[in-house]
């Protein structure tokens, strides 16, 4: 009698709760898996962001030094570098 009831109900309530702790298991690493994406996600559009602020930055000093010069030579104005300063330094 004390088989019968080992087996009809401890056995199926370990294979239970070990079913669910295999589960909560897999739970975790899927969520661990999509944080490690997500954050990689993060990491490359700061990356990008920083990489477009620094190539605008470039950009922005090459058109104030070609301004300089220009104003230097003298084929602009002390105003129309002002100008063109303003408009660079305001986009």
């Amino acid at each position: 009698m004390e088989k019968i009831i080992f087996f009809g109900l401890v056995i199926p309530i370990m294979a239970y709760v070990l079913y669910l702790g295999g589960m909560a298991i897999m739970n975790g690493f899927k969520s661990k898996e999509a944080n490690r994406v997500e954050k990689e996600e993060a990491e490359n559009e700061t990356s990008e962001t920083r990489d477009t602020d620094s190539e605008q930055s470039i950009n922005l000093s090459d058109e104030l030094s070609k301004l300089n010069d220009l104003k230097e030579k003298g084929i602009i104005s002390q105003e129309e570098f002002e100008k063109a300063k303003n408009k660079l330094l305001n986009t």
